[in-house]
């Protein structure tokens, strides 16, 4: 498998997205072990990247990718998404500070990991200044380790 550098990350030219496991499309109600076992096939082949998010589910497709990389984390650069729930109330998109810290240490617990490599805005919050989405991200807090 071909790798390249995404900023100091190397990652495979291939991911592996997984909203499709137990979200939109034809995920919602599909079998977790059938996921598992696709998201082993895919790191077996050579795939390192893997990418999810929160509002897949909600929440339950990061839970999938948590029980899949277990024993295996250090071998996948992993990316989740936050900014399409709200966790301060808000009706729609939120990227407020308050809701990226509590989408973090949601993310970090049901992926069962203490760090994330790549984690982004799912949509541009226009109620949310850039410069304060881009200050709570720079306080890194979505990673607890490395």
């Amino acid at each position: 498998m071909r790798h390249v550098r995404l900023g100091d990350l190397d990652v495979s030219r291939i991911g592996l997205g997984a909203m499709g496991m137990s979200f939109g499309y034809t995920g919602a109600g599909s079998d977790d072990d059938e996921s598992i076992r696709t998201i082993h096939r895919a790191l077996d082949l050579g795939v390192t990247f893997l990418d999810t998010a929160e509002v897949y589910g909600p929440f339950t497709n990061e839970e999938l990718v948590g029980r899949a990389l277990k024993g295996r984390r250090d071998s996948v650069v992993l990316a989740t998404k936050f900014g399409f729930v709200s966790h301060t109330g808000r009706a729609g998109l939120d990227s407020s500070p308050a809701s990226i810290r509590t989408a973090v240490e949601g993310s970090l617990r049901r992926l069962e990991t203490d760090y994330i490599d790549l984690y982004y805005q799912h949509r541009v919050d226009p109620q949310t200044p850039i410069e304060d989405v881009v200050g709570a991200l720079a306080r890194r807090p979505h990673r607890t380790r490395r």
